[in-house]
């Protein structure tokens, strides 16, 4: 299977980028020459890496009948100090909200995520040391 985006140079350091499924705008901070007019390319890896395992578990949780009021996540993602700069740390942390919740389950579903499911999981373990965490957040 491939992939076809495209990116096409508006002015400064702003790109219009077309993926499969909709458009976002590229652009850079003020100090390299940007407008804050767009995200920026190192924030889209690692939200892609949020949104691949967190479909990953939305997906299992339902298959596996753990329901949960809420589910977020959030990434601590370290770069190198020389260029070129690259995620050299990242850890995702998992937090589920709810009443009585299936704890096991829910765990099983990271763990499938992470270790066997989510390919942009996979791409950053090629270059970076990867880690998570799981909460849970009773209601009660």
């Amino acid at each position: 299977m491939k992939h076809k985006v495209i990116a096409s140079w508006e002015e400064k350091m702003q790109f219009q980028i077309e993926q499969p499924g909709g458009f976002l705008k590229a652009d850079a901070e003020e100090l390299v020459g940007g407008e804050n007019k767009g995200l920026r390319p190192k924030s889209l890896m690692v939200s892609a890496l949020l949104g691949c395992t967190g479909m990953d578990v939305v997906s299992l949780l339902k298959k596996m009948r753990a329901e949960v009021d809420r589910f977020e996540l959030h990434v601590e993602a370290e770069l190198t100090e020389e260029h070129p700069k690259f995620y050299k740390k990242v850890h995702v942390v998992y937090s589920f909200y709810g009443n009585d919740l299936k704890r096991e389950k829910i765990s099983k579903s990271v763990s499938l995520s992470v270790e066997r499911y989510c390919g942009v999981f996979e791409m950053f373990r090629q270059f970076a040391e990867v880690s998570h965490e799981i909460n849970f957040i009773d209601k009660n």
